[in-house]
């Protein structure tokens, strides 16, 4: 049963965002799932990713599984579903750009589905899809994602929150232990990091130690 508090530390990862290497991401996952993230988005994606190598990219993606379920922490897939469905994932999250929100909620069932959006109707649109929360971003400039769109500031968030105050809401896009509480004060059911915790895997310790 997914919950908004899932969404409080939100990891995202490949191994494109430790320069390749798998074994590095594997570790920094670990110590991110002992520390206490709270839900994990397996994203292996872009350039530098493993991607098109059918084995390795299989590979990796149940390795992290298998340590997702070690700590009892939702695994899910980015974009795609196919293999979120073989490795029976607990869910996806997709972006505009990757498929019908509705075609995919009927045929992930009653798995987590995340969706990225960007506007009131993006949101509307997810919501009434049977999204289960929203993704909102980026807050603030980000260096994960060379195609991110332009930051919002907290602004969009306020926004969001106050005109669907009963769906859940996870932010991205550049936040850090200092922006972390006025993210959650404008609403954010939780902030979804990936520069964050690879390059500072004492992150997620020094995250909760903040108590929001």
């Amino acid at each position: 049963m997914f919950g908004r508090e899932q969404l409080k530390l939100y990891f995202i990862m490949g191994s494109q965002d430790v320069d390749g290497d798998v074994q590095a991401a594997l570790n920094i996952l670990r110590t991110a799932l002992q520390d206490g993230i709270t839900l994990f988005q397996w994203r292996e994606k872009g350039a530098g990713s493993l991607y098109g190598q059918t084995a390795t990219y299989e590979q990796f993606a149940r390795d992290c599984l298998a340590l997702c379920r070690q700590y009892g922490v939702p695994f899910l897939v980015n974009d795609d579903v196919d293999l979120a469905l073989k490795l029976d994932a607990e869910g996806v999250h997709i972006g505009q750009d990757d498929g019908d929100i509705t075609a995919m909620r009927a045929r992930i069932g009653d798995k987590i589905l995340g969706v990225s959006a960007h506007s009131v109707a993006e949101v509307h649109s997810a919501e009434a899809a049977g999204a289960d929360y929203v993704g909102l971003g980026p807050i603030y400039p980000t260096v994960s994602k060379a195609d991110a769109n332009a930051p919002t500031g907290l602004s969009w968030l306020e926004e969001a929150r106050a005109a669907f105050p009963q769906l859940p809401i996870v932010a991205i896009g550049g936040i850090n232990l200092e922006r972390a509480p006025a993210v959650f004060a404008a609403g954010a059911d939780g902030v979804a990091v990936i520069s964050a915790i690879c390059r500072h895997p004492e992150f997620v310790a020094e995250f909760q130690a903040l108590s929001l």
